[in-house]
């Protein structure tokens, strides 16, 4: 696999023929952008690399993006993410997340799309609100932070009820792009339509359906490395 990532078209254009893509390096030698794109378009300056490349991509509306692999960012094509997501939503059943993932979650669907530091804020985290524990309902007042709303993103982004639609930018007056982009969320029915959570396989023939296709692309691979990232 000797190729290198020079602009985001190669990078989507990978991403459609594979089917996934992480943005990172992992146990499988070679499945990822980080491994194949020049130093040079990482942090140069005036220089577009993969960080700037992935809302352009997201934009495409050909793939899905967020934490899918191991808790890391990946991209998902639309012709497999209907599998993946079938296979993900029962591995990871929402009913397991805890009520603070599925209230962030509510909150997320009442809205459709929010900023992440919008989302925080609607969801009640860095500032005091009620949380409902159990069936009983119990009330108890708590402190909750940024960090443990980023977690419980995470957590529902793994089992793909949440992905990413966007990243924002801020602007200086002379209309110069600055700093990190802020993530815009929203789930994968929102973003594509509630077709794209329908499969008529069920689950377990979608693991494997995603894991023979893995398995087909890296045959180095273990099949451990290979459920590590299903």
């Amino acid at each position: 696999m000797d190729f290198l990532f020079r602009s985001r078209q190669q990078v989507l254009d990978k991403v459609l023929e594979w089917g996934f893509l992480p943005f990172f390096k992992n146990g499988i030698d070679g499945f990822s952008i980080a491994e194949h794109t020049p130093e040079e378009l990482w942090f140069e300056k005036d220089v577009e690399g993969p960080w700037e490349w992935k809302g352009p991509i997201i934009g495409e509306w050909q793939c899905a993006y967020g934490k899918f692999f191991a808790g890391k960012a990946g991209f998902v094509s639309l012709e497999w993410l209907p599998d993946f997501i079938n296979w993900r939503r029962f591995a990871r059943p929402l009913t397991v997340l805890g009520g603070d993932a599925q209230h962030i979650l509510t909150v997320l669907r009442q809205n459709e799309t929010l900023l992440s530091h919008e989302l925080k804020k609607a969801s009640g985290y860095s500032l005091s609100r009620r949380r409902w524990k159990g069936a009983e309902q119990d009330k108890e007042r708590v402190e909750k932070t940024g960090a443990e709303c980023d977690s419980l993103l995470n957590a529902l982004e793994m089992s793909t009820y949440v992905c990413i639609a966007d990243f924002e930018y801020k602007y200086t007056r002379a209309g110069e792009r600055y700093g990190w982009g802020v993530a815009r969320y929203c789930t994968p029915e929102a973003m594509y339509g509630d077709g794209i959570v329908h499969c008529e396989r069920m689950p377990e023939e979608s693991r494997q359906r995603i894991a023979n296709h893995l398995q087909a692309l890296f045959p180095q691979a273990t099949a451990r490395q290979i459920e590590k990232m299903i």
